[in-house]
């Protein structure tokens, strides 16, 4: 028997991001991807897209390396947090609760069988903006704000594993994630996937790690409003010196629009487009793509580069 889909999370709500390069990372945030500080604690400030509705969306820490401290998922409701947390109970996976950070409530912390940390939580500050920064339009979280890139919210993350397989089942089995797409080899071991937590076609992926180390990151994802926003995008990392490694383009898998470029503490940012691709079918099942398929490259022919594949944070040493 199938098991029932739980849709217990709602969306991808925040990830904190280490830098080795704490002000050059925060001014390539603010002034070439047009993100609005919204807060700062410590060695961490805290960063939106204009359109994100919690305060923040990403949180920027310094740090003596790069990558990933964790990624937040937000619950659905108070009791759909508590499911999570009771399925997550006895399982070897958890780490417990947490006190609520700026604009949050209390989180369940668990790891994914890789090491990465993933925080629960349901209680969220929804931004309220200053005068200075109000909308025309009051569906709206803030002004637009015409400044470098000007993303519009956090889209997804991209993080590294070992074994891809044992996360697609934590994260189907414990989180009630539903997976979209994935790339099988030809020896049938798990390469890559795409999940989801709604109707989007994705809010996070895990790609296989190319030198087998755990818990490392690939990328986090800022959406923009269009195919000619990313081209635009390109102009304006180019005009800043920001290094641009692939795109703009499309992929195959998901038909995301993409570019990716490498922030100064390292990490890989991407800024995309999804289009109208929605997951509606209550009944999905999972795209499979095949080695030869993905060796044709992107969806027009871009072969994929081999620091695509290579680069991650923190970076590998010895």
């Amino acid at each position: 028997m199938q098991h029932e889909p739980i849709f217990d999370l709602a969306h991808l709500g925040h990830m904190e991001l280490l830098t080795p390069k704490p002000d050059e990372s925060l001014r390539f945030f603010v002034d070439v991807m047009g993100m609005t500080i919204s807060g700062r604690q410590g060695e961490s400030v805290y960063l939106r897209g204009w359109d994100d509705y919690e305060r923040y969306s990403l949180k920027l820490t310094a740090s003596k390396t790069s990558g990933m401290e964790h990624m937040a998922l937000r619950a659905r409701s108070p009791q759909a947090l508590e499911r999570r947390v009771a399925a997550l109970k006895g399982s070897g996976f958890e780490i417990g609760w947490v006190d609520g950070d700026m604009g949050q409530g209390p989180a369940f912390r668990c790891r994914d069988p890789d090491g990465h940390v993933v925080e629960l939580y349901y209680e969220t500050e929804w931004y309220k903006a200053p005068d200075e920064l109000k909308p025309a339009l009051k569906n709206q979280a803030q002004r637009f704000p015409a400044r470098g890139v000007n993303v519009r919210r956090l889209d997804h993350l991209n993080c590294l594993a070992v074994d891809i397989k044992a996360n697609r089942l934590f994260f189907e089995n414990y989180l009630g994630c539903r997976t979209t797409e994935q790339i099988v080899l030809n020896d049938g071991t798990e390469a890559a996937m795409w999940m989801t937590m709604s109707n989007k076609s994705y809010d996070f992926a895990y790609t296989r790690d190319h030198y087998g180390k755990a818990g490392r990151f690939h990328h986090v994802t800022y959406a923009l409003d269009s195919r000619e926003e990313i081209l635009r995008a390109a102009d304006i990392f180019l005009e800043n010196g920001v290094h641009i490694e692939t795109g703009p383009h499309k992929h195959a898998i998901q038909q995301t629009f993409f570019l990716y470029v490498y922030e100064p503490g390292g990490n890989r940012v991407e800024v995309a487009n999804a289009g109208a691709r929605l997951i509606l079918a209550p009944d999905w099942k999972p795209i499979v793509w095949t080695e030869e398929e993905r060796k044709k490259g992107q969806a027009w022919g871009l072969k994929t580069i081999e620091s695509f594949h290579t680069h991650g944070t923190p970076p590998v040493t010895g």
